[in-house]
């Protein structure tokens, strides 16, 4: 196998987390939970967990979802921009991580469409 050097930049992805908030300005919202379909994007230098191959080199993507379903799930938010930032500084918290985008959806948000989504990013 040819070995390949230098930095290794990974992506990684958390599709389609799927989680349920009160999310909204108008009474019906206010009362009733609502699915928000969460995606995240970021980078990581990943060179450690290459060259060991251990769990401990490796960004843990599994407690960035943990800590995202802990401050989502069943909680209160007026905007969808508002629990989108919240969530992009949970990403951001962890300082291995280079770049990052969070997308939420409300599905059937407006009516003809399937969803609503609003996307933010950040870098250091």
């Amino acid at each position: 196998m040819t070995d390949v050097n230098g930095n290794h930049l990974a992506k990684v992805r958390i599709k389609d987390l799927l989680l349920r908030a009160y999310i909204g300005i108008k009474e019906e919202e206010i009362n009733n939970q609502q699915d928000v379909l969460i995606n995240v994007a970021l980078t990581y230098d990943a060179t450690e967990a290459v060259n060991q191959n251990e769990i401990s080199a490796a960004l843990n993507y599994r407690t960035i979802t943990k800590q995202i379903i802990h401050h989502v799930d069943g909680n209160r938010f007026a905007l969808l921009e508002r629990l989108t930032h919240e969530v992009l500084t949970i990403v951001m918290e962890h300082e291995a991580v280079k770049w990052a985008e969070v997308e939420i959806d409300k599905p059937h948000a407006l009516r003809y469409a399937e969803s609503v989504s609003v996307c933010l990013q950040a870098h250091r």
